[in-house]
This record gives structure tokens, sequence and C-alpha cells, in this order.
């Protein structure tokens, strides 16, 4: 059994009818509202007649405004200049330091790396070798 729609065209024709009264209702208090205060009815603004024309600048205006440019950023720059922190250098002494020790850490590594392989090599010695298999 299908259903019936729960709003058909009646239900909605209803409802717009009481929703455009209750419009109607509000325009008339807002403007009972407005008589009161002394508030003239909003006039519609005038639609200009084409599209503005574009304003330019001439050639000393924008040279003014070039120069006025620059000079913001050349302060910006001296600005900055002034409060990098000054670079730090590394000495001799410490870059000989670091190349020490980098060549100790890879020799403990190439050790670490060798005493394994040493170990597995003996593991394997030990073990005996797999009887040869017949193919028939």
């Amino acid at each position: 059994m299908p259903r019936k729609p729960l709003l058909d065209a009646t239900v909605l024709q209803a409802a717009l009818q009481g929703l455009e009264q209750q419009r109607t209702e509000v325009e008339k208090s807002i403007a009972t509202a407005r008589a009161m205060l002394g508030a003239r009815k909003p006039k519609l603004a005038e639609v200009p007649a084409g599209p503005k024309p574009k304003r330019t600048r001439s050639a000393a205006t924008r040279r003014r405004m070039a120069a006025a440019q620059r000079k913001r950023w050349a302060a910006l720059k001296a600005a900055q200049k002034e409060s990098a922190p000054k670079k730090r250098g590394l000495s001799a002494e410490g870059r000989r330091n670091i190349i020490e020790a980098t060549k100790k850490r890879w020799a403990e590594i190439r050790a670490k790396k060798a005493a394994k392989e040493a170990k597995a090599a003996a593991k394997n010695a030990r073990r005996p070798a797999a009887p040869p298999t017949v193919a028939e």
C-alpha cells in the first residue's frame, strides 16, 4: 500500500497564504513604527549610468610614490641588517675535533660489524656440512 505524502499541494498552498498574511502584518507594523519615529520610506539608491572612469596618476606622482616606497624598503632592510646576529664560524681546532670524533665513531661501528661477521663465520665453521644429496 503506497504511503500518502505528508505535504501535498493544498497544505503547501495554505502555508504560503498564511506566511504572506504574516508578512503584510509585519510590514504594516514596521511602517507605523517608522511613522512614529518620523523616518521616511527609504528610496532606492540610484544606479550609476556606467562604470566609473579609471583614475590615473601623473608621472610625477608615480615617481614620488616609487621614491617613498624605496625609502621604506631601505629603512626596513637597514633595521634587519642591524638586528641580524653575527654569523659564527668554525675554528680549525673545532673542525679537527669533529673529524676525529667522526672517524672514531665509524671505527667503532666497523669493529662491531667485523666482530659480528667473525662470530657468524665461526658459528658456521663449527656446524657440520650437510651430506650431499643424490639426484635420482
